[in-house]
C-alpha cells in the first residue's frame, strides 16, 4: 500500500476540489477554518449529503463513517430534523432572548441523564468544557484542573494540554508531564494542569491525593475517544468517582462524543454519576451546539436572579431556536430500538474488521463501544493513549486515503461511527473496502 499511489488516485478524482482549495488559500490560512479536517495535498469539498452518503464537488459518492466527526447520528438530512428546522426558521432565525425550544431540549436531556439536574446551552463542545471548568473552579475555590493524557476536550487553553504528546517529551507513563498541545498556550496553564494516566487507578490515586487541596476538577472522556476509543478498565471510573468525592473534587464527564453510545450516554452505560457533564455533537441534530449541566447546587453559580450571577455566561447564539429544534427532533428519533440497531451495526463492523485482521495477520485491531469504533495499527494490548500509537506512523493516513479512494470516509486517525441511516450492507462494504486497501501493500 503506497501512499504516493493513493494520493495520485485521489488527486486524479478531485480536480474541482483542488481548484476550490486554491481559491481558499488566498483568503484563509491553510485554506480552511478547521485544522482537523485538513490533510495533504488538500481536502475534498463537500457538495451534499443524504442518508449515509456524501458527494464532493467532483461528484464522487462516499459512504460516510465520519458523520461530521460523529455528530450526525441519524445520517445526513434526516427528513424529520429538516422539517423541524424549516418550521422554526420560517418564524425567525434568532432572537435576543429565550424560546420554548430551549426548554424542550433541556427537559429531554435532564430526563435522559439523571446526573444533570440543570443545564445551559452553548454553541460548541469547546465552550461547554470551558464553562464547566470555570464553574468547577468557582464552586470549589481551587485553581487546578486534572485531565487524562491523550484526551481532547476542545481548543481553549486549559484543555490544550497533553492531547497527543510525543511520549519522549511527556515523562513516565505513570506520571505524565503536562505538555502544551498548541503554540500560544502560556506556561501558567501547564502549572495549573495535572495530567493523569488512563486506566492506571493506582497512579491516578497517588497523583490526585498529592494535588487534591488545589484540584477543582477532573475532566474525563469516559471512552478516551481521541486517544483511541479505549474503554475504561473494570472498576477504573468507579475508583475515580470515589476518589473525587472523597476530596470534594468536581468530576466532569465530557460526553460530547460518548453521549451517542446509549439513551443516557456513557454514564448510563458505565453506571457512573458525575457532578457535571458536557454535551455537543448529536444533541444539536447537525447544527452548532454545546451544553453543560449537572448538580443544581453547582449549576446555581450561573443563576442571574437575586443580585446577579456569580458567573456571567453570554453568547449571541446560545440556545439558537433552530439548533434546539433540531436537537429535539434528533433525540426523539433516538429510541431504545434505534440504539439497539446502532449497537448491532457497529458490532458487525468491529467483528468483520477483527476477522479480516486475523485472516491477513495484520498488525492491527479495532476498539469501540456502542456505535463508535477506532482502527488501531498496533498489536500491543490497548490500555491508554501511548499503547494506541501505531508502530508505523504513516499507516493511519495510508488507510484513510485508501478508504477514500474506495468510496469510504473515516477520520484521519481512524475514529468512525455508524449512523441510523446505515444498513448491514453498508457495514459489510466498509470491511470489504478495508480488505482491498490492505491487500495493496
Amino acid at each position: 500500500m503506497s501512499l504516493d499511489k493513493e494520493l495520485s488516485e485521489y488527486t486524479a478524482k478531485t480536480h474541482l476540489s483542488r481548484a476550490l482549495h486554491d481559491e481558499a488559500l488566498a483568503v484563509m490560512p491553510g485554506g480552511n477554518s478547521r485544522t482537523t479536517t485538513f490533510f495533504d495535498p488538500y481536502p475534498f469539498y463537500f457538495q451534499r449529503g443524504q442518508g449515509a452518503h456524501i458527494w464532493d464537488a467532483d461528484g464522487n459518492d462516499r459512504l460516510d463513517f465520519n458523520g461530521n466527526y460523529t455528530s450526525l447520528i441519524l445520517g445526513h438530512a434526516p427528513p424529520d430534523v429538516i422539517k423541524a428546522v424549516q418550521q422554526v426558521v420560517e418564524a425567525g432565525l434568532s432572537f435576543p432572548g429565550p424560546t420554548e425550544h430551549e426548554i424542550r431540549l433541556a427537559e429531554m436531556l435532564t430526563r435522559r441523564v439523571p446526573s444533570v439536574e440543570q443545564i445551559r446551552f452553548t454553541n460548541s463542545g469547546t465552550e461547554a468544557t470551558l464553562n464547566a471548568v470555570r464553574l468547577a473552579r468557582a464552586f470549589t475555590g481551587r485553581p487546578k484542573l486534572a485531565k487524562f493524557e491523550g484526551a481532547y476536550h476542545g481548543t481553549h487553553d486549559w484543555v490544550m494540554v497533553s492531547v497527543s504528546p510525543d511520549p519522549k517529551a511527556a515523562g513516565s507513563r505513570k506520571r505524565p508531564k503536562a505538555v502544551a498541545s498548541s503554540a500560544g498556550v502560556p506556561p501558567a496553564v501547564l502549572k495549573h494542569t495535572v495530567v493523569l494516566p488512563w486506566n492506571d487507578a493506582e497512579a491516578c490515586e497517588q497523583i490526585v491525593e498529592a494535588e487534591a487541596a488545589n484540584l477543582a476538577a477532573v475532566i474525563v472522556d469516559p471512552l478516551l475517544s481521541n486517544g483511541g476509543t479505549i474503554p475504561p478498565a473494570e472498576g477504573f471510573l468507579e475508583r475515580l468517582r470515589a476518589l473525587t468525592e472523597r476530596h470534594g473534587i468536581v468530576l466532569i464527564f465530557d460526553e460530547v462524543i460518548s453521549f451517542r453510545v446509549a439513551w443516557g450516554g456513557a454514564q448510563e452505560r458505565l453506571g457512573i454519576r458525575p457532578d457535571l457533564t458536557t454535551f455537543g455533537k448529536i444533541v444539536g441534530g447537525g447544527l452548532p451546539v454545546g451544553a453543560f449541566g449537572g448538580r443544581a447546587d453547582i449549576m446555581g453559580f450561573y443563576d442571574p436572579r437575586k443580585g446577579g450571577a456569580r458567573i456571567s455566561h453570554g453568547g449571541t447564539f446560545n440556545a439558537n431556536p433552530a439548533t434546539m429544534a433540531a436537537g429535539v427532533a434528533t433525540l426523539n428519533a433516538l429510541t431504545p430500538e434505534a440504539y439497539a440497531r446502532l449497537d448491532a451495526l457497529a458490532d458487525r463492523l468491529r467483528g468483520g474488521v477483527t476477522r479480516l485482521l486475523q485472516a491477513t495477520r495484520r498488525r492491527g485491531q479495532v476498539t469501540g463501544l456502542g456505535s463508535l469504533f477506532t482502527l488501531h495499527w498496533t498489536s500491543e494490548p490497548l490500555t491508554d493513549y501511548r499503547s494506541s500509537r501505531p508502530k508505523d506512523p504513516e499507516m493511519p493516513i495510508r488507510v484513510f486515503m485508501g478508504l477514500l479512494n474506495e468510496g469510504i470516509l473515516l477520520t484521519q486517525r481512524g475514529l468512525g461511527a455508524c449512523s441510523c441511516a446505515m444498513s448491514e450492507e453498508d457495514v459489510d462494504r466498509f470491511v470489504n473496502a478495508l480488505a482491498r486497501v490492505l491487500a495493496r501493500g
